[in-house]
């Protein structure tokens, strides 16, 4: 069966309450007398929504899920006894991470020790964050993985914007050097297919063929399998990218980013829903981002050749 565009996530959402167990404490005792501020209830309702998603980044970032748990714990037992407080200029999200990366600061980061990305249980998404430094990981991760901007990221990790931007564009450089592989791009106008092609070579990647159809596509990929896929949707023939995509995917597991003037084509409201989408005409630097990502996140596979 083909597969479906898109990756999905690699760290998987969690209930509240299955959150809750993990690290160790109940409602109410975590939440009481927090600051003084508001019922418990009330604040507990505030930050409900965002504690599965700070114990997904807990997780990426310490590489343990055990270990994320303890840090997250141990952040709301600060605000329970008062030693942290939620900043009221932040969002309830951007409040609870910039307590958590305070409580990390002072000791997990500090006890990271040469090797550890190498522990035999890691898968290798894992070991690759952990080649990372710490302060880089963090810039990555916060707006990569959790979707905050450079402005909220600098909030939380308590400095400012050029910092972040610096700290991210370190790790993509990281990430970019360790991951150069070959890139299919599947687009109709030879102006734009340049400039993605540059873009691409700028990068350190390899282009192994332009496809202006959705044939060509294919034949592309039966010659020479890609390790990233590039796509417009509305190709020279009145072919579709999206069909191209789904051949391809029917066969080998590569990671996809669309290129598009026609993002309604595919932000549907249904699933599945591409994880990487960029609408013409594009900035350069969003799209060496997306690269970046889709290549770091995506778990290498051999090819899946159809039955």
């Amino acid at each position: 069966m083909p597969k479906t565009v898109g990756f999905g996530n690699r760290f998987p959402r969690l209930t509240f309450r299955p959150m809750m167990k993990a690290v160790g404490g109940q409602p109410s005792a975590a939440f009481a007398c927090i600051n003084g501020r508001g019922s418990p209830l009330s604040l507990l309702a505030r930050l409900a929504p965002h504690l599965p998603y700070v114990r997904r980044y807990a997780r990426a970032l310490t590489g343990d899920q055990t270990t994320g748990d303890h840090y997250v714990r141990v952040a709301l037992e600060a605000l329970a006894a008062g030693e942290r407080v939620l900043e009221a200029n932040l969002t309830p999200r951007v409040a609870l991470y910039h307590v958590f990366h305070a409580i990390w600061c002072t000791s997990g980061a500090q006890l990271e020790a040469p090797g550890d990305e190498e522990r035999p249980d890691g898968d290798e998404t894992t070991r690759r964050l952990m080649r990372i430094a710490p302060r880089s990981r963090q810039a990555f991760l916060l707006t990569a993985l959790e979707g905050f901007t450079p402005t909220e990221a600098a909030q939380i990790l308590g400095t400012d914007f050029a910092e972040v931007e610096r700290l991210i564009a370190e790790a993509q450089a990281e990430i970019d050097a360790e991951l150069a592989t070959d890139v299919l791009i599947i687009e109709d106008e030879p102006v734009i297919a340049a400039d993605i092609e540059a873009l691409v070579k700028e990068l350190g990647h390899t282009v192994v063929d332009i496809a202006a159809t959705r044939t060509e596509a294919v034949d592309a990929v039966a010659r020479k399998t890609p390790g990233l896929v590039l796509a417009d949707i509305q190709l020279a023939d009145g072919s579709s990218g999206i069909d191209a995509v789904k051949d391809i995917l029917s066969r080998y597991d590569v990671p996809v980013i669309f290129i598009t003037a026609f993002p309604e084509r595919l932000l549907t409201g249904e699933r599945p829903e591409p994880t990487f989408l960029i609408t013409k005409p594009f900035q350069p630097e969003t799209v060496k981002a997306a690269i970046g990502q889709a290549l770091f996140f995506h778990p290498r596979k051999a090819s899946k050749q159809a039955a």
